[in-house]
């Protein structure tokens, strides 16, 4: 990409003006532990739904009227309107059952034991879809995800983390999904929201997979959705097929993927058209990290051109995904050499901009904020840690396989 060389320079020259201020912020002090609530699925797809649908029937009805909600009162329009007309204008249903027809059944069991629609449930599991079709219609850039990524050492194992940063009706609807093993797949732990197939994930072979959703790239109305991604990625035994999905399928939005595999992690920028692999320093390939804006991949949609080349030359150096990167790029490449899950979580609930923090606390009268913060440990004993909410007000909690002895 031609911004890249320009990005590098820019992004030196603000992290050496930045640096004094990051260093001199205090830490934030989690205090509470709040256990995110864990729901057991077994069997088929189908199976897995219905246990999720009933288990959680309540919840759904709850998040899904203030979904509704909320999409009436930032269209001021119609929600059931507004969610037809999404609906009528995307084909994602032929990747879904040529790539993850299991999951595709899952969805169709949540709708049968929820008591609610299936369209309903089909679009709510359409999260960063439903945020390119906004963008089609009013090119708004209102995304806050941070993911890091840490290849395994002699002393440590290898890590994936992430932010995950959502709007702010889902709070209180945080839910980890623990998926038994069949003979298809593997055990897995995966985070989600009530009525949600997934929102990221690990599972017992190793492999996780954290997101950012990169709005500016190019996006396709046939192709795989990220929830689908995940749950497709998780099914996986091993690196080799967990890479060959992400570049092989069409993907419906532009996303930046953080993927642990046993010991390694890599990233990757992914468009309708392209999928490029991004590392932030060539001559440390085990450490990665991204927020929301490409830096690689120049599949970029025409109306975020002329922003992205502003962010990417540091002309916009107050764009809220570049001052987070250079947050997290600070921290993690001080003293890059011993990469811990303390630090990591440090990073991640780091204040160091006060308008555009790493670590977003709930606020009812904003947006958007940290929905829950997850590291996954990789190698021989995998497991999940997860706060409900933010990093900075919930401790993270361990949640180990069942079939790792």
């Amino acid at each position: 990409m031609q911004y890249l060389k320009t990005s590098i320079i820019a992004n030196f020259l603000l992290l050496t003006i930045c640096g004094n201020l990051f260093s001199q912020q205090q830490e934030p002090k989690s205090t509470v532990a709040k256990n995110v609530t864990v729901i057991e699925l077994n069997g088929n797809g189908y199976q897995r739904g219905l246990e999720h649908g009933k288990l959680l029937k309540t919840e759904i009805a709850e998040v899904y009227k203030k979904w509704k909600d909320d999409i009436a009162k930032d269209s001021g329009q119609d929600a059931d309107s507004i969610i037809h007309k999404f609906y009528r204008s995307t084909n994602f249903e032929p990747a879904i059952k040529k790539w993850t027809p299991e999951i595709y059944d899952e969805v169709k069991g949540i709708a049968e034991s929820s008591g609610q629609s299936f369209k309903d449930v089909y679009c709510f599991q359409l999260v960063d879809e439903f945020w390119v079709y906004l963008d089609e219609l009013s090119n708004k850039e209102n995304h806050h995800c941070s993911g890091i990524g840490v290849g395994a050492t002699k002393n440590s194992p290898a890590y994936i983390a992430q932010n995950l940063d959502i709007e702010s009706f889902r709070n209180g609807y945080q839910v980890l999904l623990h998926v038994a093993a069949n003979k298809a797949e593997p055990e897995q732990y995966i985070l989600s929201c009530a009525g949600l197939i997934a929102l990221n994930g690990v599972n017992s072979k190793s492999i996780g997979l954290t997101l950012n959703t990169l709005m500016q790239l190019k996006a396709s109305t046939d192709g795989l959705p990220v929830s689908y991604i995940i749950r497709g990625v998780l099914a996986k035994n091993d690196a080799q097929s967990a890479i060959s999905f992400l570049k092989t399928i069409k993907h419906a939005s532009g996303q930046n993927y953080i993927l642990g595999a046993v010991d390694k992690v890599y990233d990757f920028e992914a468009s309708a058209n392209k999928v490029e692999r991004y590392i932030p320093d060539a001559s440390n390939p085990s450490l990665v990290y991204h927020t929301n804006h490409p830096i690689i991949n120049d599949d970029v949609k025409p109306w975020h051109a002329e922003n992205l080349k502003k962010v990417l030359s540091g002309e916009n150096k107050d764009n809220n995904s570049l001052v987070r990167f250079l947050a997290v790029q600070s921290r993690m490449n001080t003293n890059a050499t011993s990469q811990t899950a303390d630090r990591i979580k440090a990073t991640l609930r780091s204040k160091d901009n006060e308008e555009s923090p790493v670590c977003k606390t709930y606020d009812e009268t904003k947006s958007g904020f940290t929905f829950s913060s997850v590291l996954f440990t990789l190698g021989k004993k995998p497991s999940i840690q997860l706060t409900n909410g933010s990093p900075d007000q919930s401790e993270y909690v361990l949640h180990s396989f069942h079939s790792i002895k």
